[in-house]
């Protein structure tokens, strides 16, 4: 080992008690750069360094989390706490405070590009949920009966999931919410297993996130839908899914679907649709109206 090498895993031990914040893009670590204390110039070679020294600590057996590192976050972070930017032991400070506020991922192994994209990931599902909340927060009363409207909504969309789910039937159910608000897309997954006979099994953190983004396009009066695409053995995939109007959920036609699923969301471009999957209409939900038929 070369004392250049030598001394950047030096620095990266430095920095680590338990909880890696990792520099997921290049962008991120050029903000980085700015700081003396900062010892790499290049993001492939921070990268490799960081995977060398992770897996040294798991061949040790020492456990080791990682959580996304904004620098932008970590400069707010230093002004708020009177730090030193300039500094391993702030940057160790802010890290730390990840472990416990920012979505992290344990290192078994897995490639660094792996972890970082389910990082990503999760950060956009928790800010999704968080937006999705201020929105319901936000709704006020209704000027008719005075109720909380974000919390109407919700009770609203977690009875409308359920009679989704009701309907569903046996199958491996992968359904995703979305709604346009004023100031962009909001799109939630949730993933259902339904054996026949067999309990459902639902993630209650993706339930609670897919209920609150669904609520969201209620309180408002979002454009919204939600698609399902069910999988069963010995049999191809099915496709179906409703539009969100006037606090029901309507049914889309095998047509809607077919367009919604061949469509390119960012150029509009047709995609040439998947061989063994079948675009239909859905399940009936039966009575959807609210208690008294009072929409907000």
């Amino acid at each position: 080992m070369t004392s250049a090498t030598s001394g950047t895993h030096h620095v990266l031990r430095r920095e680590i008690a338990g909880t890696v914040g990792l520099l997921t893009d290049a962008q991120d670590f050029a903000a980085m750069r700015r700081y003396r204390s900062f010892a790499f110039d290049d993001h492939e070679r921070y990268l490799k360094h960081l995977e060398t020294l992770l897996t040294d600590r798991r061949a040790r057996g020492r456990q080791t989390t990682l959580a996304l590192f904004d620098p932008g976050e970590y400069a707010e972070f230093c002004a708020t706490a009177g730090l030193e930017p300039d500094t391993p032991g702030s940057r160790a400070r802010f890290t730390a405070e990840l472990a416990t506020s920012a979505p992290a991922v344990r290192y078994e192994g897995q490639p660094l590009r792996e972890i970082a994209e389910d990082l990503l990931d999760e950060a956009l599902r928790q800010a999704t949920w968080e937006y999705a909340a201020a929105l319901l927060t936000t709704a006020g009363d209704c000027a008719a009966c005075g109720e909380d409207i974000g919390r109407s909504a919700f009770d609203r969309a977690h009875a409308l999931l359920g009679q989704v789910l009701d309907a569903l039937g046996p199958g491996s159910h992968h359904l995703v919410c979305s709604a346009l608000t004023p100031h962009g897309s909001l799109t939630a997954p949730l993933h259902a297993a339904a054996p026949p006979g067999g309990p459902r099994a639902v993630d209650p953190g993706e339930a609670l996130e897919f209920t609150t983004v669904l609520a969201a396009a209620l309180a408002h009066a979002c454009p919204g839908g939600l698609v399902v695409r069910t999988t069963e053995d010995g049999a191809p995939d099915r496709v179906h899914g409703w539009r969100l109007r006037e606090e029901q959920l309507r049914p889309l036609t095998a047509a809607e679907v077919f367009d919604a699923y061949c469509t390119d969301a960012e150029t509009g471009e047709l995609i040439a649709p998947e061989s063994g999957v079948e675009y239909g209409t859905p399940p009936d939900l039966g009575p959807q109206r609210p208690p008294g038929g009072h929409l907000h």
